[in-house]
């Protein structure tokens, strides 16, 4: 299977670099983000999510945070603040599973071309063969987007099992599916090379180098009163520090795909680091500059149109959170529960959104809110359409 030369991604991002000069030169921030606000307020007052946090950062700061909504409605209305916790969701495979994979990859102890049946024999079952470590972070396995949910399994061991014997529904490589299935089978990848439980790899490798100090799997009950809650699960309990995802909560709430739980300002500090490490700023990111380019420049099979990085999202029909200004280079990733966090290497920005859009009861959409939040933070930071 013939891949994009790296000597191509290469001449792709010095052409970005040449043109950081030129967008950044001409991008003069307002005074305003009213209309990010407005934006906010209206989708919170449509009911489409108790509250937001967003925040703009540009030029290596935090240029604009807006909070406004409620962190709860039932049973009781709570404020939502700076501090609130969220589920992260699907923001974890990216931020946590895909770098803590090539972090592996750059120590030489896995190869991305390598094929995952090599690390998991069982694996090679149902024709799943020839799934290689990239098709798995870039969602081109061919596998389904679960593993079943229609009977009351539970525990990681039966997960795992189900993960391992899953069909294909495409044969390798031929077509993006976006499954969670790919990034439990990376989970338990980085937990067999790493000898640690995924969390632990994550605190000792990720959180802590970064100082994200209030991140983490399996939140402490004394969190639960500024943990943001979801909607209910199958037995009407709320769910509040527990993990939204129902495949991850079966596991035990620590799986490859889903399980973060974080706040704005770790998550900011997060988007900062890995800006400042791909502009060859000063950065506590945990990952060299080359192996950072790898994850967010297009690693989908060749000819393939949906172009997808390793872990992050480039221009999919996922990609609407880029809004209309930002580059076609920019990359990002969102999560069911309601959060998204899309990078702009080329104006040197970002822009994070947490939600708890699924409270109380599931049904609500952010995602025009994503796409013109965006827009208009990008509009205010003085950008105007790709070309």
């Amino acid at each position: 299977m013939k891949y994009a030369s790296l000597k191509r991604r290469y001449v792709l991002l010095g052409g970005a670099a040449v043109c950081v000069s030129q967008v950044v030169a001409c991008a003069r921030p307002t005074s305003s983000f009213d209309a990010v606000d407005g934006l906010v307020r209206d989708t919170v007052r449509q009911g489409e999510t108790p509250g937001a946090v967003v925040v703009i950062g540009h030029d290596g700061k935090i240029v604009h945070r807006f909070t406004y909504g409620k962190r709860a409605i039932v049973p009781a209305a709570e404020p939502l603040s700076w501090d609130t916790h969220f589920d992260m969701a699907s923001l974890t495979k990216p931020t946590m599973t895909a770098l803590s994979v090539m972090q592996l990859v750059e120590q030489g102890r896995v190869g991305l071309d390598e094929r995952v049946s090599q690390y998991f024999p069982e694996f090679a079952c149902n024709g799943k063969g020839d799934i290689t470590i990239r098709l798995l972070l870039t969602h081109y396995s061919g596998l389904p987007p679960d593993v079943p949910l229609n009977d009351p399994w539970t525990g990681k061991a039966e997960g795992v099992r189900r993960a391992m014997t899953s069909p294909l529904i495409n044969p390798p490589g031929e077509k993006f599916v976006y499954s969670d299935i790919n990034y439990i089978m990376l989970g338990l990848l980085v937990e067999k090379l790493s000898g640690m439980p995924l969390n632990q790899y994550v605190k000792v490798n990720i959180l802590d180098p970064l100082g994200m100090k209030e991140s983490g799997y399996l939140p402490s009950s004394s969190l639960r009163p500024i943990i943001a809650p979801t909607q209910y699960d199958d037995q009407g309990v709320m769910l509040r520090g527990v993990v939204h995802d129902p495949t991850a909560r079966r596991m035990g709430g620590v799986a490859g795909h889903a399980g973060l739980f974080s706040d704005a300002q770790d998550m900011s500090l997060y988007a900062q680091a890995l800006l400042d490490r791909l502009k060859g700023r000063p950065s506590s990111f945990p990952l060299k500059q080359e192996t950072l380019v790898l994850m967010t420049t297009p690693q989908q099979p060749a000819g393939k149109t949906d172009l997808r990085g390793l872990g992050w999202d480039i221009d999919t029909h996922y990609s609407s959170p880029r809004g209309d200004v930002f580059s076609r280079s920019s990359f990002g990733h969102t999560g069911f529960a309601g959060t998204s966090l899309w990078i702009d290497p080329d104006s040197d920005s970002y822009v994070l959104i947490l939600t708890n859009r699924v409270h109380p009861s599931g049904g609500h959409s952010v995602v025009k809110l994503r796409h013109d939040v965006a827009t208009a933070a990008g509009k205010a930071l003085g950008l105007s359409a790709p070309v």
